[in-house]
C-alpha cells in the first residue's frame, strides 16, 4: 500500500490533469442522461398493469386516458368544440367525452344519469384525455394555454410533466444552498481559509464524474436525479476532511510533505475504506428491490461513493500537495470549541440515556411500519400547488373518479355481455364505453364509422373504458381493483388485461411492500458483516447496527404518532439510505473509543473520545441534515419533499444516538466487547475509572 501511495504522490501532476479531464467529460455527458419522472415505468416488467399497458399500446393507438380536463360553463356544442381543440393539441392522441357514451343529439334527460354525470354536470364538461408519453410536457403546456387557469386538469401525465419542469429548477436552488452551507461549515471547522475550497473542488470533481458516468444507464429516475448528487456531497464530505486532518497530524512528525502525505494515506486508508464500504453496501441493498427506482438510486449512489473514495485516494493527495502553500499561508486558529466540557457532560448522563434508548427500541420498531401509506403518484402535489387545487376543483364537481381500461379477446359477444353486466353490478362503476355498451351486439362492425370501431375493437381485442367512483389508491380502491380483476378472470380465464391509475397503484403497493423485509435484511446483514470483518468483533457490530437502526425506526415511526400519510417509496428508500449514510458516525466514534481504551479506563475513554470526533461528526451530520431539509422544504414534489424531511430528521436522530446513547452502550458493555473482540488490548488498571 505504501508503494502505491508513493507512486500517487510522485505522479500527482498527471493525476490532477486526468481527473480534471474526466470531470470535464462528466459535465458534458451528464447533459445526455435522460430523466424519467413516471413512477409506473419502474414497476417490474412482469407486473400485470405493465403487461396490460404494453398490450394496449400494441393494439390501440390512443393508449389509456392519463389526464382529465374540466371546462367550466359550456354548452354541449361548446364542449364538442373543446374536444376537437384538445385533440388538436400536440401530443394528445385521444379524447373521450359524453358523445362517446350516449347520443348527445337526443335530450340528455332520457340518457342514463350516471353516464351523463360522469362527463357533464351543471354545464361543466370533464374530458378523459390520452397524452403520448414522449410529448407530455408539450401537451400539458398546450392544454393549459387552451383552457387557461380558470379551468382545471390533472392526471398522471399532468403530474409527470409538472415534475419534469419543476424539479429541475428546484434542484438548482437546493444545490446552491447546499454548497453554500457546506462552505460555511468547512470555514468554521477547518484551520485554513483555503481548505474548504480544496475540499469542495475534490467533491465537485467526484460528483461530475459520477453524473457523467450515469450515461451507462441510459436514463435515471427523478428521485436519483434530485437526490443523487447532493447525497453524494453529504456522505462523501468527511472522507476529504479526514485525510486533511491526518495530513496535518503527520506533518508534525514528518516535515517532508510527500512523506507526510504517504503516511497520512496509509494511516487513514482503513478507517476511510471501512466507512465508505458500509455506505456503499447500504446503498447497494436498494438494488434488490423489485420496484426499479430502488436499483436505479442504489447503483448511482453506490457508484458515486466509490468514485468519491477513488478521488480521495488519488486526486485529493495531488491537489493538497499542489496547493499546500496556500493552505499554509491562510492557516488560522481553530474556530471551534474544544468540546471537552461536552465530553464530561455526556459521560455523566450516558448511562441513563442508554437506558432510555433501550426502552425506546421495541416500541419504535413496532411503530415503524404502522403508518398509513401512499403507493402511487396521485397525491404527489399538495393543496398549495396548482395541480392540487385543480384536482380538488374537479372532485368538487364530479366527485372522486378514475378510469380503468380492460382488454379482452374479440370474438365472444356473449362473454362481453356477461362482463359488462357483471361490471355494472359493482356500485363504484359509473359508466362503461365498450362495443357492446355503446354500439350494441346487433350492429355489425362493417356498418359503423371506422373511427368508432378502431377505438373499441382492434381486431384482436375489444376495449372496455370503465369510469369508476374511486380514488387513485387506498383500501377501497385496491378492493375494487381486485373485484374487477376477479370478474375479468371469471369471464375470460385464459387472457385479459386491466390498466389505469388505480390499477398501477395496486401493483405498486403489491410490489414495493414485498421489497421491505428483503431490502432491510440485506442492508443490515451486509453492514454487519463488513463491521464484523473490519472490527474483528462480535459485540461491536451488533451495538453499532442496533444504534443506527433504532434511529431509523424512530424516524419512520414519527408519522404514525403524528398522524400523517407516508409515501411508501420514501419509507423504503430512507431505511437503506440512512443506514448507509450515518453508520459512519458510529464507526468513527467506536474506532476512537477503542484507541483511547487502550491507554485509559472506559469512562475516561468516553470523555476523551467525544471532543476528538465532534468536529468530524458535526460537520458530516449537519451537512446531511441541511441537505435533507433543503430537499424537504424547497421541493414541491411530495415524494422528494418527504424523502428530504426523512433524511434531515434521520441524520439528526443518528447524530443524537451516536453522541448520547452509544457512549453509554460502549461503557455498559465494555466487558462483553473485550471478550468478543480479537486483540482488544484494553487498558486494565483504569477500567474502574
Amino acid at each position: 500500500m505504501r508503494t502505491f501511495y508513493q507512486v500517487v504522490v510522485k505522479y500527482r501532476h498527471p493525476i490532477l490533469v486526468l481527473f480534471v479531464l474526466l470531470a470535464f467529460c462528466g459535465a458534458i455527458l451528464s447533459q445526455m442522461v435522460d430523466v424519467n419522472y413516471d413512477m409506473k415505468d419502474y414497476l417490474p416488467e412482469d407486473a400485470p398493469s405493465t403487461v396490460s399497458l404494453n398490450m394496449m399500446e400494441q393494439e390501440f393507438d390512443g393508449g389509456i386516458p392519463n389526464a382529465r380536463v374540466m371546462i367550466r360553463d359550456v354548452t354541449i356544442a361548446e364542449a364538442l368544440e373543446y374536444k376537437e381543440l384538445l385533440l388538436a393539441c400536440e401530443g394528445v392522441t385521444d379524447v373521450t367525452w359524453l358523445d362517446d357514451a350516449v347520443d348527445v343529439l337526443e335530450p340528455l334527460e332520457v340518457a342514463d344519469s350516471d353516464t351523463v354525470e360522469t362527463y357533464y354536470v351543471d354545464n361543466n364538461a370533464l374530458f378523459s384525455v390520452t397524452i403520448d408519453e414522449e410529448s407530455q410536457i408539450e401537451a400539458v403546456a398546450a392544454i393549459r394555454e387552451l383552457i387557461g387557469d380558470d379551468n382545471a386538469m390533472d392526471g398522471d401525465a399532468v403530474s409527470t410533466a409538472l415534475s419534469t419542469t419543476g424539479t429541475v429548477s428546484e434542484i438548482q436552488k437546493i444545490v446552491i444552498f447546499a454548497v453554500s452551507f457546506v462552505l460555511l461549515v468547512l470555514l468554521l471547522t477547518t484551520t485554513s481559509w483555503a481548505e474548504p475550497f480544496i475540499v469542495l473542488i475534490g467533491l465537485g470533481i467526484a460528483i461530475l464524474i459520477n453524473s457523467g458516468s450515469n450515461l451507462i444507464f441510459g436514463e435515471i429516475s427523478f428521485v436519483t436525479n434530485a437526490a443523487g448528487s447532493i447525497l453524494q456531497l453529504a456522505v462523501s464530505l468527511d472522507y476529504s476532511v479526514f485525510l486533511l486532518h491526518r495530513f496535518d497530524e503527520c506533518l508534525q512528525e514528518t516535515p517532508n510533505r510527500e512523506e507526510a502525505m504517504v503516511d497520512a494515506l496509509c494511516k487513514s486508508t482503513s478507517s476511510i475504506l471501512s466507512s465508505g464500504l458500509t455506505t456503499v453496501i447500504g446503498f447497494l441493498a436498494l438494488v434488490f428491490m423489485q420496484f426499479r427506482i430502488g436499483p436505479d438510486l442504489g447503483l448511482v449512489l453506490a457508484k458515486g461513493v466509490a468514485i468519491s473514495l477513488i478521488t480521495v485516494f488519488l486526486f485529493m493527495p495531488a491537489l493538497i500537495l499542489t496547493t499546500h502553500v496556500w493552505i499554509e499561508r491562510t492557516s488560522h486558529r481553530s474556530l471551534m470549541p474544544s468540546f471537552r466540557g461536552f465530553g464530561r457532560f455526556v459521560s455523566r448522563i450516558m448511562v441513563p440515556v442508554a437506558c432510555i434508548f433501550a426502552v425506546a427500541v421495541v416500541p419504535s420498531f413496532l411503530a415503524s411500519s404502522r403508518s398509513d401509506y401512499y403507493y402511487g403518484s396521485a397525491y404527489i402535489y399538495g393543496s398549495d400547488t396548482q395541480y392540487g387545487q385543480d384536482t380538488q376543483a374537479i372532485e368538487d364537481v364530479f366527485g372522486i373518479v378514475d378510469t380503468y381500461v380492460a382488454l379482452v379477446p374479440s370474438g365472444n359477444t356473449t362473454a362481453e355481455l356477461e362482463l359488462s353486466e357483471a361490471l355494472h353490478e359493482l356500485s363504484q362503476v359509473k359508466s362503461i364505453i365498450s362495443y357492446v355498451d355503446t354500439v350494441g351486439v346487433e350492429i355489425p362492425a362493417d356498418y359503423l364509422d371506422e373511427s368508432v370501431v378502431e377505438q373499441l375493437d382492434s381486431g384482436n381485442y375489444r376495449r372496455f373504458v370503465i369510469t369508476v367512483e374511486a380514488a387513485s389508491e387506498g383500501e377501497a380502491t385496491f378492493a375494487l381493483v381486485e373485484s374487477v380483476r376477479d370478474i375479468l378472470d371469471a369471464c375470460y380465464p385464459e387472457e385479459n388485461y386491466l390498466a389505469g391509475t388505480g390499477v398501477s397503484s395496486y401493483d405498486l403497493m403489491d410490489t414495493i411492500t414485498a421489497d421491505t423485509v428483503k431490502v432491510n435484511a440485506i442492508a443490515i446483514a451486509a453492514v454487519f458483516i463488513v463491521l464484523l470483518l473490519s472490527m474483528k468483533s462480535i459485540a461491536l457490530p451488533i451495538i453499532l447496527v442496533l444504534s443506527i437502526e433504532t434511529a431509523i425506526w424512530i424516524n419512520v415511526s414519527l408519522p404514525y404518532f403524528i398522524g400523517y400519510t407516508v409515501f411508501y417509496i420514501a419509507y423504503l428508500v430512507i431505511s437503506s439510505v440512512q443506514l448507509g449514510a450515518t453508520v459512519d458516525y458510529a464507526i468513527l466514534f467506536t474506532d476512537r473509543y477503542r484507541e483511547n481504551r487502550a491507554s485509559m479506563g472506559k469512562k475516561e475513554a468516553v470523555r476523551e473520545t467525544i471532543p476528538s470526533i465532534m468536529v468530524s461528526v458535526l460537520t458530516s451530520g449537519s451537512v446531511l441534515a441541511v441537505v435533507g431539509f433543503l430537499l424537504g422544504y424547497v421541493s414541491t414534489h411530495g415524494l422528494l419533499r418527504q424523502l428530504g424531511k426523512f433524511l434531515g430528521v434521520g441524520s439528526l436522530l443518528s447524530l443524537a444516538i451516536v453522541l448520547f446513547a452509544l457512549p453509554g452502550l460502549l461503557y455498559l458493555f465494555d466487558g462483553l466487547i473485550q471478550r468478543t473482540t480479537r486483540n482488544a488490548n484494553f487498558y486494565k488498571e483504569g477500567s474502574q475509572k
